[in-house]
């Protein structure tokens, strides 16, 4: 769902063009309209709210990263349809778009008597940690995966390079100081070959010894039982026969399946408390985030339209499919506010420091965004 944060000044020709406004959204549903409250703030200095909002501008790029990224990971890790993820992306015990439409300014967590310069800190210091310790989090879990799924990938596949550990048990394979067991995969179309052939490979090889231990649909594992001075005479002559002598240790290919089980369970009980982690500071987050929308709806309220500070919050919710016309109407109605703006843009010519290039309203508008949690999307 998306939501534009406007700011209108409360002059008297802008108010008529709210007023407007109201009326023509509720004649032709080009979208939903609500006020926010925003607190009264500290202004400080004209230099001081300059670098305010270059400060929150950077912030809420930062806020917004941090966000969609622990919904990807909550999605992930949490391995659910999307309905499942919404309903543990709760803020509040309330849904983002319900959080956003009903929001009120948390006096306890933001303070109004700190100046802007310091809400914008704590802000920045809160939502820094929590994004240093995700990416300590999630390079754990993706290191557990990728080991998982490693191991995972050695149990797959042919019988030529898959691991044998769900295949072959000890009382598969005979040894002793002189005899050992090899494993050999012989394709479905050769088993004739191979027990015709077989004991002509050595001399040392125990006759009818050959057993088949496993097949798929391509090939099959055979043991044979030889003497271990014949084992290099017989690996060279079932090469040139085409045949595959596998090296099976059983202690090795447990140890594998130990790993894998151990890797399992670290996996399962690193998902739980990553999934714990990643609702609350998702909500922290998400939390700071609207916040942070609100101080700059006031500072650059306080830029744009002047002191004293009089200006309207509202929040739209556009018809996605009208959100065109929804422009061009905004456009008209407050185009006395700033007519140069009516092109959209920045001008090349304005200097805005570290600031890219983007879209520039005669009104102010923010955009929120809270579809980050529908993996659909």
């Amino acid at each position: 769902m998306e939501f534009w944060l406007l700011s209108l000044p409360l002059d008297k020709t802008s108010v008529a063009s709210l007023e407007k406004l109201k009326r023509t959204i509720a004649k032709t549903n080009l979208a939903t309209c609500g006020k926010l409250s925003i607190p009264e703030l500290k202004v400080g200095t004209l230099d001081n709210l300059l670098s305010v909002s270059d400060i929150l501008s950077q912030l809420d790029t930062l806020t917004e990263s941090v966000i969609k990224k622990t919904c990807h990971f909550m999605g992930e890790v949490m391995e659910q349809a999307s309905d499942k993820v919404l309903e543990n992306g709760l803020v509040n015990g309330v849904d983002l778009v319900k959080y956003v439409t009903k929001f009120q300014w948390d006096r306890a967590k933001y303070p109004t008597s700190l100046p802007l310069r310091v809400l914008a800190d704590n802000i920045n210091k809160q939502v820094s940690q929590v994004d240093a310790e995700f990416k300590s989090r999630a390079s754990t879990y993706n290191s557990i995966k990728s080991s998982l799924h490693c191991l995972e990938r050695k149990a797959e596949g042919n019988l030529h390079t898959r691991g044998l550990n769900d295949i072959v048990t000890r009382e598969d394979l005979l040894e002793s100081e002189y005899l050992t067991t090899l494993l050999v995969v012989v394709s479905r179309g050769d088993y004739k070959q191979w027990d015709s052939t077989y004991e002509s490979f050595s001399l040392f090889v125990v006759p009818r010894s050959s057993r088949m231990l496993y097949e798929d649909t391509q090939c099959g594992v055979f043991s044979v039982i030889l003497f271990r001075r014949a084992v290099s005479d017989f690996r060279e002559r079932a090469k040139q026969s085409k045949f595959t002598v596998r090296q099976c240790n059983m202690e090795v290919e447990e140890k594998h399946l130990q790993e894998i089980q151990r890797l399992n369970v670290d996996n399962k009980e690193q998902n739980v408390v990553f999934v714990r982690w990643l609702k609350v500071n998702f909500r922290e987050v998400f939390v700071a985030w609207i916040h942070l929308k609100a101080l700059r709806v006031f500072v650059e309220s306080v830029l744009r339209y002047g002191l004293p500070v009089s200006y309207q919050a509202l929040l739209l919710q556009p018809d996605r499919k009208r959100v065109k016309r929804l422009r061009q109407e905004l456009s008209t109605l407050f185009m006395h506010l700033e007519p140069s703006a009516m092109s959209n843009k920045v001008d090349a010519s304005f200097d805005v420091p570290e600031m890219i290039q983007q879209e520039y309203f005669s009104y102010i508008c923010f955009q929120i965004n809270t579809n980050m949690l529908d993996t659909g999307k």
